[in-house]
């Protein structure tokens, strides 16, 4: 039990590591500015977008995902013979680490992104695309629809973390290779990461209940992203 502990602080403690490349951040200083004194003052990939235009975006959303994928790649490698019933457990408390690198980065003050791109990069990290193809296909609608990537993102951490509860629960050998001593840990840390992107979208939240959210697309000098 003793090392079983010791893995789950190293995939954090590794997984921050990895959050801690602001992809947004290195942007905007190749751009000569600090992203955060701009837009909504976040180091992500909405903010980007609306600052830097949709080639920033893109790529700071690339970063930030690739930096979770790669991390919990990492973990896989690693541990997949080390502890093969918990390696995904593993995985879920990498991207928990990187998420929480991501939003609270000690070198900056703790003042990151919203993480959401990097929670992508863990959601294509469980490897099943039953939940994949999914969520990235009602975010693209929420988001195409509404215009709000602050309900999409919402709307994906919720899904995802529902999606996972139901087929781990029901199977977790069948595409996760879990021991079912873990199941339901993974699925409060799952819940947690999700429950974290989510309450930092706790502004968004108001502004969409009172229909003061600003929509993809357009110009505020005020705008507040959501990533």
């Amino acid at each position: 039990m003793g090392m079983e502990i010791m893995y789950r602080i190293l995939c954090l403690i590794g997984g921050y590591a990895f959050g801690l490349f602001q992809t947004a951040y290195i942007i905007g200083r190749l751009h000569h500015i600090d992203i955060r004194e701009y837009g909504s003052g976040n180091s992500g990939a909405t903010n980007a977008l609306r600052v830097l235009g949709k080639r920033a975006g893109a790529l700071v959303y690339l970063g930030d995902c690739l930096k979770c994928v790669v991390a919990c790649l990492v973990t896989r490698l690693i541990f997949c013979h080390l502890a093969p019933d918990m390696t995904l457990l593993l995985v879920v408390y990498t991207g928990l680490g990187v998420v929480l690198g991501h939003i609270f980065p000690a070198y900056m003050g703790f003042k990151g992104g919203k993480g959401i791109s990097a929670i992508s990069g863990a959601v294509i990290s469980l490897l099943d695309l039953r939940i994949i193809l999914p969520c990235l296909i009602v975010f693209i609608l929420v988001v195409a629809i509404s215009r709000y990537v602050s309900l999409g993102s919402i709307v994906l951490m919720l899904q995802m973390w529902i999606m996972y509860m139901i087929f781990v629960l029901h199977d977790p050998e069948y595409v996760y290779h879990l021991g079912q001593q873990y199941v339901i840990e993974s699925i409060i840390v799952l819940g947690c990461l999700a429950g974290l992107a989510i309450y930092k979208h706790k502004t968004n939240i108001v502004r969409l209940l009172h229909g003061e959210e600003s929509k993809l697309g357009k110009k505020k000098a005020d705008e507040t992203a959501e990533k």
